[in-house]
């Protein structure tokens, strides 16, 4: 049975990524290397890494989250909040996931506040497509239809509310709102 990547391995890649580019701020150079990195890996270890993104997509799924992006990026349709994870994942594993846990913590991030001084949105639409890259690079082809799934789960209840409302996302994430309100 051939190695498959891992959700380990998947990390280590965007480290890796973020150690060869001038500036790990930069999202798309990030994520232009992740690609790159890949293109050294087997068809189905990039195949493996396509499912992985899409897991991490599933498990930022979340209201808080998509709330935080609106006010961060001063709007946020469906494929924005894709392009923001998209974004999030090429800070890291340990930024990811404190962000995903506790959405407010982006306040405290230099990138963001770097951002937020600059009127830059946090998006990185480019990462969505590492793998498709990297596959039709090594492979000449597409990937395969139905070479992974996504699952996304039901936005939590207690955050639908228009984010449009300054006092509630204000209320909701008192850090981003200093920064950003």
């Amino acid at each position: 049975m051939l190695p498959i990547m891992d959700s380990k391995d998947f990390w280590k890649l965007i480290d890796d990524a973020r150690a060869l580019v001038r500036d790990p701020a930069d999202a798309d150079g990030v994520a232009d290397r992740i690609s790159d990195l890949l293109t050294g890996r087997p068809a189905h270890e990039i195949v493996a890494a396509q499912q992985l993104l899409w897991d991490l997509m599933a498990a930022s799924y979340r209201a808080p989250l998509w709330a935080a992006a609106y006010l961060v990026n001063g709007g946020c349709s469906d494929d924005g909040f894709d392009y923001f994870r998209g974004w999030l994942m090429t800070q890291g594993r340990e930024v990811f996931e404190r962000v995903v846990a506790d959405p407010d913590a982006l306040a405290e991030l230099p990138v963001v506040k770097e951002a937020s001084a600059e009127y830059e949105e946090l998006e990185c639409e480019r990462m969505l497509g590492v793998a498709w890259d990297a596959y039709r690079r090594v492979t000449g082809e597409q990937l395969p239809r139905g070479a992974f799934t996504v699952d996304l789960p039901d936005l939590d209840p207690a955050w639908d509310f228009d984010f449009d409302d300054e006092e509630e996302l204000a209320e909701r994430l008192p850090g981003l709102d200093a920064l950003y309100g």
